[in-house]
């Protein structure tokens, strides 16, 4: 996993509440079980009309915001199904992190899995990231993690709260199976120290 430490992008104004992982990507795009190429259809029905047409209204769509890596969105981001796709997807495209001020559970933990950081902030200080967002070009974002600190283009700073675990996770770009292979020693030995001792279960397993 690509460690998370410090971000500076665009960010994207996604000033709506409530988008569930069916809109970020759609259950028709949920047949494949890879992690890369779901970018291009991330947020589709909100990206393209029926012909596969860009709408232009679209947040993502707008020149500014193309090459996006920060979403700051609206209340409750993530809700809906437990898809892990809908993290995968995010990332694909570019997007490293989502400001808002709340998150589905499912989908926060997953983001933290798949090296997205999903900051929390309060409504006042959403509501001013929001208007530094709207700026276009100018909608630079700077997320320091290990200062759990965004700071907006005319430089003032917003501080976040961030579980300690977590960080660690993000700043090593450990997921699951990268925290559990720091163990791979111990592991080792455990399984010498007991094939010794009990090898009949080695082999039982082998059968």
């Amino acid at each position: 996993m690509q460690k998370f430490d410090k971000l500076t992008g665009v960010a994207a104004p996604m000033n709506m509440i409530n988008v569930d992982t069916d809109m970020i990507i759609p259950k028709n795009f949920l047949k494949t079980i890879k992690r890369s190429g779901l970018g291009k259809n991330l947020f589709d029905e909100m990206r393209f009309d029926r012909e596969g047409n860009e709408k232009p209204d679209f947040v993502l769509n707008k020149p500014a915001y193309r090459e996006a890596k920060i979403i700051v969105a609206g209340d409750n981001f993530g809700c809906g199904s437990s898809r892990e796709h809908a993290p995968w997807a995010l990332l694909d495209f570019g997007i490293r992190c989502v400001i808002s001020t709340s998150f589905a559970d499912i989908f926060y933990n997953n983001c933290f899995k798949n090296g997205i950081l999903p900051i929390k902030v309060t409504k006042e200080q959403l509501d001013d990231l929001m208007d530094d967002a709207e700026r276009g070009a100018n909608a630079t974002l700077s997320i320091d993690l290990e200062s759990q600190t965004i700071q907006g283009p005319d430089g003032g700073k917003v501080k976040f709260e961030v579980d300690e675990f977590r960080k660690y996770l993000l700043l090593n770009g450990l997921d699951d199976i990268g925290l559990t292979l720091q163990k791979v020693d111990k592991v080792d030995s455990f399984e010498e120290r007991q094939n010794a001792s009990q090898p009949w279960l080695t082999v039982v397993a082998k059968v």
